[in-house]
């Protein structure tokens, strides 16, 4: 006989029941609701056998209601360290089969070792999420487990990508974990996230809703902005994660991989020149603009289903991996919202926090009126873009395409509020208004005292755009640093990049700034 068989053998057993979390019967039911299990989707996420589990052993310590005997290796949840297409990533598999996901006290502390471990390895955390809340008998032990996790989120902001994926129920105070970190993905049918679920809800308001309405994938893509990505289905999901990753960097220190798309800076599709429609006030889809000039026409859309009116997301430039902002005339005629505002900036820090340059595609013709957005705080929510790109020191390139009318002209990443290079396409209007508004209150006794009104002011409006709607005024200034041709847009962005790739620039010292959050 083998010296220590015995020791093997009883590792070899136990390694094999960690890997059944709840058991067989609660597996099956799992699948049955078309989900993976927590180890499963570990799996299909990291590169073949890449992972190394930490704490597979540790279970929880609670003695009462019977549960000294109900300890399952684990404890409800799989975490570790591997690589995804060759990168090091730290991860978390929350095991709904361990009484529903639940956090306890010793899975808390698994969570906050590995993102601690993922601080100090300067490695992105991914979070695969799928938990009814604290673990009711462990009461205060739970929800200072919450706490840690909470904590932790906080500190790793802006030292290393934080990502979560939703996958089955994530409630109460399991929602918050998520909300810090930096990208939320939900798949569809079969995730929620709800701070309380439909049953209270009725009981203390009355309302009747339905879990999936509540906090569904699309409820929270759609109308509340908590996510940035649904998911068809969890492959998909994992699909998602991984493009995400190729994207942005593994810490605050480094920048984003630049890799060979194989698309040259010169290689320009010139149907961009006929992009912008005759009639100033036509929409046109502004994701069709950034893929006419980014690599390949490849557009990874963040918050794809969100304030329309506004789109971010990744793209490359010679292989460069950039944040885009851009105004989209094809919904709400591309003003700036409440929702629109927290998008972008929130979208702009990220980058700036992660060395991901900046490219931002304005028209824009303000901000959007009415009561609702005054009241809603539009004052507050639209200085965080203002906030977001002044504070920001990476390399940033806007586009004015047409439209840039007052104030919103200002905190798009204008010259003013700190882009780098800003060029303009010769259709570009920029004023401090549009000129239908401008004459009504410039030639407001003019207009009364004309026989023919509208006549008169459509010369009036005619004659404003010639003089002042154009972008030879601010170039004159130098407020634009180029008046271009729209074939000209991808061949200056590739060469503004790089020439700022050794961009270095400083804010004065101080512990953080206050946002208007």
């Amino acid at each position: 006989m083998a010296k220590h068989s015995d020791k093997f053998d009883e590792l070899t057993r136990l390694r094999e029941e960690s890997k059944l979390g709840g058991g067989e019967d609660r597996i099956k039911k799992e699948h049955e609701k078309g989900r993976f299990t927590a180890r499963e989707r570990v799996d299909k996420l990291l590169d073949p056998e890449s992972f190394v589990e930490i704490d597979e052993f540790v279970v929880h310590r609670e003695t009462g209601f019977g549960l000294a005997d109900k300890k399952i290796l684990g404890d409800g949840v799989i975490t570790g360290f591997g690589t995804i297409s060759g990168r090091k990533v730290f991860i978390f598999s929350q095991d709904f089969t361990v009484f529903g996901g639940s956090l306890s006290e010793m899975y808390g502390g698994k969570m906050v070792k590995i993102m601690e471990f993922a601080m100090e390895a300067g490695v992105p955390v991914i979070g695969l999420n799928s938990g009814a809340g604290a673990r009711l008998f462990e009461g205060i032990r739970g929800l200072k487990a919450y706490a840690d996790v909470f904590r932790l989120n906080t500190i790793a902001s802006g030292v290393i990508p934080q990502i979560s994926a939703i996958m089955g129920p994530c409630a109460g105070g399991a929602v918050y974990s998520p909300a810090v970190t930096d990208f939320t993905i939900m798949v569809k049918e079969t995730s929620q996230m709800y701070i309380t679920g439909p049953d209270v809800i009725k009981t203390v308001t009355g309302e009747e809703v339905t879990h999936e309405e509540l906090g569904g994938a699309m409820t929270h893509n759609t109308l509340s902005g908590v996510a940035q990505f649904a998911s068809e289905d969890e492959d998909h999901c994992f699909e998602q994660i991984k493009s995400l990753l190729s994207y942005i960097p593994q810490n605050n220190l480094e920048e984003a991989p630049r890799i060979d798309t194989g698309h040259a800076p010169d290689d320009v599709n010139e149907s961009i020149d006929e992009i912008i429609p005759d009639d100033p006030n036509k929409p046109y889809d502004m994701r069709d603009v950034v893929k006419l000039v980014a690599d390949n026409g490849e557009f990874f859309e963040v918050h794809e289903y969100w304030a329309l009116n506004m789109i971010v997301g990744f793209a490359r430039f010679d292989g460069r991996s950039v944040g885009i902002v851009g105004n989209n005339p094809a919904h709400l005629a591309g003003t700036l919202d409440i929702n629109a505002s927290d998008k972008c900036a929130r979208f702009v820090r990220f980058c700036d926090a992660f060395n991901i340059p900046i490219v931002t595609f304005m028209d824009v013709p303000g901000y959007l009126p009415g009561t609702t957005q005054e009241w809603g705080g539009i004052i507050r929510h639209g200085a965080k873009i203002l906030y977001a790109f002044a504070e920001a020191t990476v390399p940033m390139i806007t586009i004015v395409t047409r439209k840039g009318y007052g104030g919103a002209f200002d905190v798009m990443a204008s010259k003013h509020i700190g882009a780098d290079l800003v060029y303009a396409w010769p259709m570009a209007e920029i004023a401090v208004m549009g000129p239908d508004g401008a004459i009504n209150i410039i030639f407001r006794k003019e207009i009364a005292a004309a026989k023919d009104k509208e006549k008169k002011r459509a010369e009036l409006v005619k004659d404003y755009r010639d003089k002042f709607a154009n972008p030879y005024i601010a170039a004159g200034l130098g407020y634009i640093d180029k008046v271009i041709f729209p074939r000209e847009t991808r061949g200056l962005i590739c060469k503004g990049l790089d020439v700022l790739s050794s961009k270095r620039q400083s804010r004065p010292p101080k512990k953080h700034g206050n946002i208007p959050l």
